[in-house]
């Protein structure tokens, strides 16, 4: 999957600030991180991956809740991806280029600004 669209990255400039990824606890931070360096080194000078916060049974005690507790910064990502999902044009991509997928995601979050402007007024 990494491969998939690797020209198109190597293809840009790698001039992006440093920037730090959160992860699930499901990733693997060592498979990840040796998988883009095999692929495409340079975008490791910019890039962190960091797990996110887990809440341990204490905390959870301690704090008078149970079950399922967000993490405030993944929950974000979490939150974007919902409402992403509520776009029907999203459900099944079958775009043949990146830039068709990336404009499709755009023109989701544009329809979802123009709705909360339309409700705001």
């Amino acid at each position: 999957m990494l491969t998939l669209n690797i020209d198109y990255f190597k293809s840009k400039p790698v001039n992006i600030p440093k920037i730090t990824i959160l992860l699930d606890h499901g990733y693997h931070i060592e498979h990840l991180t040796q998988g883009l360096e095999k692929v495409y080194p340079q975008i490791m000078t910019k890039i962190k991956f960091e797990l996110s916060t887990k809440h341990s049974k204490q905390e959870k005690a301690e704090q008078g809740k149970s079950g399922f507790i967000p993490a405030i910064a993944r929950w974000v990502i979490e939150r974007s991806n919902a409402w992403m999902e509520r776009c029907k044009i999203l459900v099944k991509n079958f775009e043949r280029t990146l830039a068709n997928a990336t404009t499709k995601i755009d023109l989701c979050f544009v329809r979802l600004m123009i709705k909360r402007l339309a409700s705001s007024s």
